[in-house]
């Protein structure tokens, strides 16, 4: 909307594609596709399509990491002749897809966070930049913007970047839009403020990969996991506990989140999220810190407690909005 250019959002997100207006030149169809729909689509053509990242998840439908992996680059496959296939390349099965479409004659635009590309686009301290023809330009900025903190919003704003562009808007257009965007509910959601603590509602992080992105982004947290557990509880997230103040367990993961967490980060076994939410909020108010966060990033699925993600994220919500002092975030 920004650049004066509408734009419907669709398919795994919430809303029915063939429910949204047509698409035309100066209105965009912004599709998220799911593992499961890709693998149920007859055909798929974009004009842009984006392959963000692998990681292992979905192996009970998908069977093994290198099959999720290849039903995920379909969508790169079905590319239109004349589009552009964004691909993050900090993993190996996205860098080995590149490959295989740019040898297919694909117009492919890789992405990085980890490392300056010698052509693509790259996110480095806060900033896009753009490396074309042996010369590198910035495109914007990500100081500053709360929606999008974290490595993975950098890869995010990355790709959008490279969408906006591969559509023909540029740099100007590009910031504003960064800067206009408010961020996604259950998404590293800023949910309110009380005093100098920030509660953040995560929710759709559900396994330990996802979590990582928030612990991340944040150095003194008050953390809220757990519920249906996934393969590998929280072990891989070992390096951010130094990061973490204390945590809040909840639902069937607790006890093996326990004894992970035993003699390396203080916990409390909640049971609850509203017990969780209330003893995160005193512990945060009572800390001292500069700038604690209360975080639902739970590392688990929702279905011992709740019916999705998204109905966890709202009671989030609601129990963060009806704490006394809470400012809704703006």
């Amino acid at each position: 909307m920004s650049t004066g250019r509408s734009a419907d959002l669709g398919g795994n997100i919430g809303t029915a594609v063939l429910t949204l207006e047509a698409p035309s030149a100066d209105h965009a169809h912004v599709v998220e596709c799911s593992s499961y729909q890709i693998d149920l689509a007859p055909t798929l053509d974009p004009r842009v399509g984006i392959l963000i990242n692998v990681s292992e998840d979905h192996l009970d439908r998908h069977g093994s990491l290198e099959h999720y992996a290849s039903v995920k680059e379909r969508l790169l496959a079905g590319v239109q002749p004349d589009g552009t296939a964004v691909i993050g390349v900090d993993d190996e099965y996205c860098a080995a897809a590149a490959e295989r479409m740019a040898a297919k004659g694909k117009n492919v635009v890789r992405i990085s966070v980890r490392r300056r590309l010698p052509e693509g686009i790259y996110a480095e301290n806060g900033e896009i930049f753009r490396a074309t023809g042996g010369k590198t330009q910035p495109i914007a900025s990500l100081h500053d913007i709360g929606s999008l903190r974290g490595l993975h919003n950098a890869q995010n704003a990355a790709c959008a970047a490279a969408a906006a562009l591969a559509l023909g808007l540029d740099g100007v257009a590009i910031q504003k839009g960064l800067r206009s965007f408010p961020g996604l509910a259950h998404r590293m959601e800023q949910v309110g403020r009380k005093g100098s603590v920030l509660f953040v509602n995560d929710s759709k992080a559900t396994n330990a990969d996802s979590a990582a992105q928030a612990l991340a982004s944040f150095t003194d947290m008050f953390w809220i996991a757990g519920g249906k557990p996934k393969t590998g509880g929280i072990t891989s997230l070992a390096g951010f506990f130094p990061r973490i103040r204390k945590t809040y367990l909840i639902g069937e993961a607790a006890g093996d989140f326990a004894r992970t967490l035993d003699g390396k980060v203080a916990y409390e076994i909640a049971g609850t999220l509203d017990r969780a939410v209330l003893a995160a909020a005193r512990d945060a108010a009572a800390s001292g810190l500069n700038e604690p966060v209360v975080l639902l990033s739970p590392a688990c699925a929702s279905f011992d407690q709740y019916r999705n993600f998204e109905v966890r994220g709202d009671k989030f919500r609601e129990l963060v909005l009806a704490i006394p002092g809470v400012a809704p975030f703006k």
